[in-house]
């Protein structure tokens, strides 16, 4: 059973830790904006990234699971060729050719313990072989004409916030992009495939619909257990994939609503999944102020909407991309918000309890190795 937690907020990283019950121990960071996190290597490793705005990305690792940390070099861009043509956003900005931000950090195949996985706004993918050390550019991503065809979601530039190694093919990994839809790499990277068939953009041309380089993939998770069988949280529903990502089937008329961008699949039940509706669009509340979780266990025959232990009334609560975790032996769910309130489950999500109602807006929640 998992008994540590990391939560990455607008002001630093948190540490919870179960003992007897879960309670926030200690912070790192402090005041600093913490955009991903990462515990790998059984816990021993521990990654951070940080926006400092004005003054840049910066990355740091723990080799000691958190107890101290040291400053390592964040990817960088290659050198904006003179005689490029500008990649312009659609309201006619030109997208900075430069790291803004890192938006996901996952650990490599098992059998690469030291590999690293970064997704970067604006869009692009940074492998590392050594730990942070030293990180290479996805080039043929990078130079795709697809990527020029990207464009901004939730955030003003696209970019690349979910990154699926496949555990039984170490080559296997795939991509999602918000808005450029899921690629994905049978040779660790070094050629891309868009895929998907059966996408619906309703913010798109009715002919231009179910083009799967224009998608809006919130959040996509691949099965652990089964690694056929994939699921996202798009901007107009949920969607399952049992041929790894090659055709999608969209899950309509679950109540009380398909929107979201949070999405956990259960490490050893390939047709278990959760997701945290809400409004969509503009409000991007919860619906009626009652934050809930929908749960499937029958592979998107049905849901349940979960709700004990979560505010019913007057809870504006947004669950981000990564707000949303379930650790590695599926014991346990971790649930953070935007207001700052961090929830856990340890029975699956029937039941929950509040953690903390006063952290800063999480952006991310990720279980550490239990010890």
């Amino acid at each position: 059973m998992a008994n540590k937690l990391f939560v990455a907020t607008r002001k630093g990283l948190f540490t919870v830790v179960k003992n007897g019950g879960w309670k926030v121990g200690k912070v790192d960071f402090l005041g600093d904006n913490c955009s991903a996190v990462l515990s790998a290597n059984g816990g021993d490793s521990l990654y951070v990234a940080l926006d400092h705005g004005h003054f840049g990305v910066k990355l740091h690792r723990s080799d000691d699971g958190g107890k101290r940390f040291e400053e390592i070099d964040p990817p960088a861009y290659p050198p904006k060729p003179e005689d490029e043509e500008p990649w312009l956003d659609m309201h006619g900005r030109e997208v900075p050719h430069s790291l803004l931000l890192v938006w996901c950090l996952e650990a490599d195949h098992p059998d690469r313990p030291d590999g690293l996985w970064c997704g970067t706004i604006p869009g692009a993918l940074f492998h590392s072989p050594d730990r942070g050390a030293t990180w290479n550019l996805a080039e043929s991503l990078w130079n795709s004409p697809l990527r020029r065809k990207w464009f901004g979601g939730g955030k003003d530039y696209p970019g690349i916030h979910s990154v699926c190694v496949d555990p039984n093919d170490a080559d296997r990994v795939h991509i999602a992009v918000s808005c450029g839809g899921v690629l994905e790499s049978t040779d660790s990277g070094r050629t891309w495939e868009c895929i998907g068939e059966g996408w619906r953009s309703d913010y798109m041309p009715p002919d231009e619909a179910g083009n799967p380089a224009i998608q809006d993939v919130h959040r996509l998770q691949v099965s652990p257990a089964d690694t056929k069988v994939m699921w996202a949280q798009h901007h107009n529903g949920i969607f399952h994939s049992t041929d790894r990502g090659r055709h999608w089937t969209e899950l309509k008329d679950v109540k009380p609503s398909v929107f979201g961008f949070a999405c956990a699949v259960h490490p050893d039940d390939a047709d278990t999944a959760w997701f945290v509706p809400e409004i969509k669009d503009e409000r991007r509340i919860p619906v009626d102020g009652k934050l809930v979780v929908n749960r499937t266990r029958d592979g998107g025959r049905s849901f349940e909407t979960l709700r004990r232990g979560l505010p019913q009334e007057h809870a504006y609560d947004l669950v981000y991309r990564h707000g949303l975790d379930v650790s590695a032996d599926g014991g346990c769910l971790a649930m953070g918000s935007t207001t700052g309130s961090l929830f856990i489950s340890e029975n699956g999500g029937d039941d929950w309890q509040c953690i903390s109602a006063h952290l800063p807006p999480v952006y991310a929640v990720r279980f550490g190795a239990a010890t």
